[in-house]
């Protein structure tokens, strides 16, 4: 049987605290910048904590594949997975306003959306069969973990929905210790580390420490990535500091990782507009930062994010093709798929760097 820890005191390392404290400024102080800025970096930055969570559990992908996927392009195994946690995380912000309120709903919202794409049977269901973490895949003998009976799962569920409820606790420490205890619970038969995470980034949003950018957290815990699961085996032994001090840590690193994606990103713009001579009024400058944050378009996909007809978005790719903005991918007559490498390239560079591990 798992403790309940709903009504459990949480008494850390003033520290530590401290620790928590520094870490949520800075993904406040983020949140802020990145807000005010006129490119849409939400949906990239909600991306990038995506892929670095599913490659948390192996799953990899190029952003083009990621990108290619997005829109229909790519329906190979890795980018429909990665997109399905785009969705999940989709899922988990678009909860965060009623997490205190119907914890559990949420979460099943969220595995829901991470799955159903790839094993829709199990999609947003609590599982009814035991699991187990690491040992054989014949039986749970030898293994490193061995979560709660099928029968104990809606009860810790419950348990942790009163805890998610709770209102005295530091958001950060208040969000690690969920996301620890959810995955101590295991409550799904596959998915759990990936909603887990994506629980996290729901409580910061319900707890106002982000309100309009997502802090890719899962960057941080890839970096150290051993010494995050470490920390989950210290809690299910009892110790709950590794996890928050791990938390805090990622938080800080995303932090310091994100803003020097952004800036590249915005080196990518700026230079892209200095090759464009148009009206100031011009749906052209709009087509840049849709193609910042969509890397990969077709005239369709550009069409709807415009609000402008195809005809027009094919102009407007004519024109960035000339200026060395996009490239068309398929060599087709029909269907055609432009993709902006610049910013795939920033991607890709990005997640080179948050997958070099201490």
């Amino acid at each position: 049987m798992l403790p309940n820890i709903a009504p459990s005191p949480v008494a850390l390392p003033s520290r530590l605290m401290a620790e928590t404290e520094e870490a949520t400024r800075a993904m406040a102080s983020f949140d802020a910048v990145a807000g005010r800025t006129l490119t849409p970096y939400n949906s990239l930055l909600l991306r990038s904590e995506s892929a670095a969570s599913s490659r948390i559990e192996n799953l990899t992908a190029s952003a083009r594949a990621i990108a290619e996927a997005e829109i229909g392009e790519n329906a190979k195994v890795n980018p429909t997975m990665i997109l399905g946690n785009v969705r999940a995380m989709e899922a988990a912000l678009a909860a965060s306003d009623t997490l205190a309120d119907d914890a559990l709903g949420a979460i099943l919202a969220m595995h829901r959306a991470l799955m159903q794409g790839s094993w829709p049977a199990i999609a947003g269901r609590l599982r009814l069969q035991q699991v187990w973490i690491g040992g054989s895949a014949l039986g749970p003998v030898g293994a490193e973990f061995v979560p709660p009976q099928p029968e104990d799962v809606p009860p810790a569920m419950a348990d942790l929905a009163r805890f998610l409820a709770r209102d005295d606790l530091p958001p950060l420490v208040h969000a690690a210790l969920a996301h620890a205890q959810f995955e101590t619970i295991h409550p799904f038969a596959d998915g759990n580390g990936r909603t887990g995470r994506a629980l996290l980034h729901a409580h910061l949003r319900h707890s106002g420490v982000t309100t309009h950018v997502t802090v890719p957290i899962s960057a941080g815990l890839l970096v150290e990535r051993d010494r995050y699961f470490a920390a989950l085996t210290a809690y299910r032994q009892g110790d709950p500091e590794p996890i928050v001090a791990c938390v805090a840590r990622a938080a800080l690193a995303a932090v310091e990782s994100a803003t020097v994606l952004l800036d590249e990103l915005a080196a990518v713009r700026t230079n892209w507009a200095s090759t464009i001579r148009a009206r100031s009024d011009s749906a052209i400058w709009r087509t840049l930062d849709v193609l910042v944050r969509r890397p990969v378009v077709t005239a369709d996909v550009l069409a709807a994010d415009l609000g402008a007809s195809t005809v027009t978005a094919r102009v407007h790719l004519r024109d960035l093709v000339a200026a060395g903005v996009v490239r068309e991918s398929t060599g087709r007559s029909r269907n055609r798929v432009w993709r902006a490498p610049d910013i795939l390239e920033v991607l890709d560079a990005y997640a080179q760097r948050v997958g070099r591990r201490c």
